[in-house]
Parts: C-alpha cells; sequence; structure tokens
C-alpha cells in the first residue's frame, strides 16, 4: 500500500451506500489524512487541510451567505472534501455553494439518510492508521534491502534502477548542467521538458509532479535527486522513499570517492618516490604494465607547472580540469601522463610512446596549445611558470629529469620573460651560470671582468655596458650596432674607445670575449633577483 487514501477511496465504504456526490467530481483524487466532525462556521485555526470534514449543518443550518463563508474557509484551508448529512438542520445545498466547490475541485458529498459519525471516523481512523503502518513497514523493507544492495553494487546506477521500478516514476540524478542522468532513459524532447520542469521552483508543469533533494558529501551538495511522475500525484512515501534513497546513494557515492582517493593517494606516493630515484627499472616496468599493459615506452621527461605563491589558490573542481585537459593534450602528442601534486607545483611525468625522436617538437606543441586556450590558468589570476627537464632514455633516470626541470624553474624565475625557455636543453650557459652560483661567489667573477664598465655607467648616466652587449651580439659590426642602438658611428666610435681603456684594447679578442659574454649574462642573471653587485671600493 503505497499511495495515500484518497477521498474515491472512502465511497465504498461501510455508510457510504447511500450517498450523493453533488459538487467537486473531478476533486476526488484528493487526500484524506484524517476525518473531523465539524458544526461550527470559523473553523480556519481548527484544520490543518487533506481532512475530510463531517457535518450535519448546525452551524449554519439554512442560513445560506454563514454556508458560503463556511465553503470559502474549507477551500483556503485545503480540505478533502466535505459530507452534509441532510434532514436534520440543512434540507438542501445552495447552487452557489456547489458552484464554488465544482470551480475549486472540492467535493462535497451528501448522505441523503442518517448516518452515525462515530462510526464513520473510527472506521476511516482505523484505516488511515493501518495505512501509516503499512507505509513504516513497507519503508523498512525498502531500507533493509536497499543496503543489501549496498553491500554488493559496483554502480550507483542500480540504486536509481532499485527505486525507478519501485515507485515507477522517472529518476533523475543531476551532477552538473551537463551531466544528468535519466532512469530510464528518455528521448531528447522528454528530457528538455524535465529539465524545463527542473527549473521551476513549484516543480509542477503540464500535470507532472515532481520531488527533489539534494545529495550531500561532506556537508557540501554533490549532486541533486529528482523524482518525476504524471500518473498521481507524488505522497508522503514517496518523499520518505526518496529521503532513503538520497542517503544510501550518498553513502554510495562517499564510498567511491573515498576508494579513488586512497587509489590516487597510494599512487602519488609511488610516484614522488620514483621521483625521488628510489625504483629500478624492473619495479617501474611492473608499475607501468598495470597501467598501461602491451604498452612499450621509448623514454620520458618530467614537465612542471608552478603556480605564483601570490596567486588564487586552485580549487579541487579547477584543479581536476587542469589536470583532464593537460591529459588529453599530451595524450594527443604521443606521451602517457603520470601526474602528482606537491604545494603549489603539478608534476605531470611524460613517457613518450612514439619510437621517432620529435619529442620535443611535441611537447612544445602540446605547452602552445595548452597556453592558447581557454583553460590558460594565467589568464585567470592563476599565473604559473613552466619547466621541461630533460630527456631521458631509461625510466630509473626519470628523478634526473625531475632535478633538471626544478633547476629550470630556478633558473627562469631569474630570467626576463624574453630570455625565458620552457626546456632545460635550450638554457646552455645559463645552466652553466646557475651552477656557477651556488658553488662560487659569482659577483666577484663578474666585477672582476665588468666592473670598470658598471662603475662608469653608474658615475655618469651611460650606456656601456648596453653598448657593450650589442656589440658583442652583432660579432663587432659597428654599422648594425650602431642601428640597434639608434645612435650616429661617432657616438659608437667614441663609446668603443672608452671601453677600450676600461676592458683593454684586447676586450674583443676571442677568449676575452667570449669570457666577457658569459659574464654579461651571469650579470643579468644576478640583476633579475633583484640582488644588487657592489663595488669592491664600496664598504
Amino acid at each position: 500500500m503505497k499511495s495515500n487514501l484518497i477521498v474515491n477511496d472512502l465511497l465504498n465504504r461501510k455508510h457510504f451506500e447511500h450517498i450523493e456526490i453533488i459538487a467537486g467530481q473531478s476533486g476526488l483524487h484528493r487526500h484524506v489524512k484524517w476525518v473531523h466532525v465539524v458544526e461550527v462556521i470559523q473553523i480556519r485555526n481548527l484544520l490543518k487541510g487533506d481532512e475530510l470534514i463531517l457535518s450535519t449543518g448546525l452551524g449554519w443550518k439554512e442560513d445560506q451567505a454563514l454556508f458560503l463563508t463556511f465553503i470559502k474557509q474549507l477551500i483556503e484551508i485545503g480540505v478533502a472534501g466535505l459530507c452534509i448529512e441532510l434532514g436534520t438542520h440543512t434540507s438542501s445545498i445552495p447552487q452557489e455553494a456547489i458552484d464554488l466547490a465544482n470551480d475549486s475541485n472540492l467535493p462535497i458529498i451528501v448522505f441523503h439518510n442518517e448516518v452515525p459519525f462515530v462510526e464513520i471516523t473510527q472506521d476511516i481512523h482505523a484505516l488511515i492508521i493501518n495505512q501509516h503502518y503499512q507505509k513504516i513497514t513497507d519503508l523498512e523493507n525498502y531500507s533493509q534491502q536497499l543496503n543489501k544492495k549496498l553491500l554488493t553494487m559496483n554502480h550507483y546506477q542500480e540504486i536509481l534502477t532499485f527505486m525507478q521500478q519501485y515507485l515507477h516514476v522517472q529518476v533523475i540524478l543531476k551532477f552538473t548542467e551537463s551531466d544528468v542522468q535519466f532512469t530510464p532513459v528518455v528521448k531528447e524532447q522528454q528530457r528538455k521538458k524535465y529539465l524545463k520542469l527542473m527549473e521551476e521552483s513549484a516543480g509542477i508543469l503540464d500535470g507532472y509532479s515532481m520531488a527533489r533533494l539534494p545529495v550531500q558529501l561532506l556537508e557540501k551538495k554533490y549532486a541533486d535527486l529528482v523524482i518525476v511522475t504524471k500518473d498521481r500525484e507524488l505522497n508522503e512515501f514517496d518523499h520518505l522513499i526518496l529521503d532513503r534513497t538520497t542517503t544510501a546513494l550518498a553513502q554510495h557515492l562517499l564510498r567511491d570517492l573515498y576508494v579513488e582517493e586512497k587509489r590516487k593517494v597510494e599512487e602519488s606516493e609511488w610516484i614522488n618516490t620514483w621521483l625521488s630515484g628510489d625504483h629500478n627499472e624492473d619495479v617501474i616496468t611492473d608499475f607501468l604494465t598495470e597501467h598501461i599493459p602491451n604498452v612499450k615506452v621509448k623514454g620520458g621527461t618530467v614537465c612542471l607547472f608552478k603556480f605564483d605563491s601570490g596567486a588564487t589558490v586552485l580549487s579541487n573542481t579547477e584543479l581536476t580540469y587542469f589536470n583532464l585537459y593537460v591529459r588529453t593534450i599530451f595524450e594527443q602528442e604521443g606521451f602517457y601522463l603520470f601526474p602528482s601534486e606537491k604545494r603549489n607545483v603539478i608534476i605531470l611525468i611524460l613517457l613518450n610512446k612514439r619510437p621517432d625522436s620529435k619529442w620535443k617538437e611535441r611537447i612544445k606543441e602540446g605547452i602552445h596549445r595548452i597556453l592558447t586556450s581557454d583553460i590558460n590558468l594565467a589568464n585567470k589570476s592563476k599565473k604559473f611558470t613552466l619547466g621541461v627537464g630533460k630527456y631521458v632514455e631509461r625510466l630509473s633516470h626519470i628523478h634526473k629529469s625531475y632535478e633538471t626541470a626544478q633547476e629550470t624553474l630556478r633558473i627562469q624565475g631569474r630570467l626576463s620573460q624574453n630570455s625565458q625557455s620552457y626546456f632545460y636543453d635550450d638554457l646552455h650557459m645559463f645552466r652553466l651560470i646557475s651552477h656557477m652560483h651556488r658553488h662560487l661567489d659569482l659577483q666577484e667573477v663578474i666585477m672582476e671582468y665588468l666592473e670598470p664598465v658598471i662603475e662608469y655607467d653608474k658615475q655618469h648616466n651611460g650606456k656601456l655596458m648596453q653598448t657593450l652587449k650589442i656589440y658583442l651580439s652583432c660579432n663587432g659590426s659597428k654599422q648594425e650596432t650602431a642601428k640597434q642602438l639608434f645612435i650616429v658611428r661617432q657616438t659608437l666610435y667614441h663609446r668603443i674607445e672608452k671601453l677600450e681603456t676600461l676592458l683593454g684594447d684586447d676586450f674583443m679578442h676571442p677568449e676575452k670575449r667570449l669570457a666577457i659574454e658569459f659574464m654579461i649574462l651571469a650579470y643579468e642573471f644576478l640583476q633579475s633577483s633583484g640582488q644588487e653587485l657592489k663595488s669592491k671600493y664600496q664598504v
């Protein structure tokens, strides 16, 4: 017994043999939650709605105005129906009252013979109580069956199917606007109708009845579970089943999320030990066989996305979407992806599955697609630096690629935007400079070569350092140097003479020139980090 008691169910009960339905025929489907005998006119504060009212008409007798006031109150309250015993206190029902009841689908039933109201109320109340008891029993049976299924089911779809078959309604599970699942599956036109119904706050459209509850996971809404029917009005029992099902669904989804999160943590821990160089070739091969069977890997590299510490922290949704998008791009470029995270750095192990040697060009293409797409988080105040480590043939050496990718990020942090390269292989001199900076007093070496020029520019607000850099990059071509500096040759000749005075007239000799060029790069490297070079004459 899953449906609530309705007015029509009572018409075949004892004492309803000699009745006449004089109004509200279309309202016989109304739910009946209780029965009251009412003989007073002012009843607004006495009823809650869905009651079946029994009356002899004592309150209004033959006063038509009072009777209309009584009918209007019943309509406002939303009672299930009105049963009137004719003969004792009232002999007829005014046509105006009948019309009012018809307009509001309020059933008016008259007893033409005297009937015992006490027996009617006892009979219907016993029926209602038994029905409530049956609902509790049915609900408990449903919950037990559902709990048993939770122990063995592999997918939440089994929960949706179980509820659908039990209630015979349309079941809808909405995760996002673009991820809505229908049980059973419906055609596109019907799908649009249901989605429109879900947008209506009242949940009523074209005769459909709808109920919905949020699926809560960890105190946040994860999805919406919705039931819809057109055959009948959803009742209290339907809502109770929906509530139990929503709870079961949340438990199942939480279990799945826990298992998935545990798997990710375990895999992430394994990857972190891989990045630390703790796995040999056999162990790595076993891991890859489990994740990408029947595929031979041709080497790999590590790519790092380091987000600015001052930028807005990535949400879990943004991070998941970013990983999915990046994975798709690099897989299209011929790489298998194993991601990990450390603080504000996303670590991607890119394993090459193609035999060709164009891995670098393919990674460049993937990076270009990421930077020029809508997913580019740098366009959303989430700026990042990108670094790609050295390519390794042996996967047990992937930690070396990781170390060089980190070095790439450190170097990039000291370079101007125009000088940046995403690849460790392209940094050349800067790799040497960075190494020297960590192990030597780089400033002292730089000042040994460039201090006269640096001090001259400081004292005279000159541009000798700029002239020296461009003159060297133009291979000593005075014409090209003057052109790039936007100065006349005479001015350039004067500056070169000054450079010869400060650096020696042999500063363009191959070995000395190479050293000076290297020191200019080192000078810019330190300057970009905000480090001020001090003269040996400064105290």
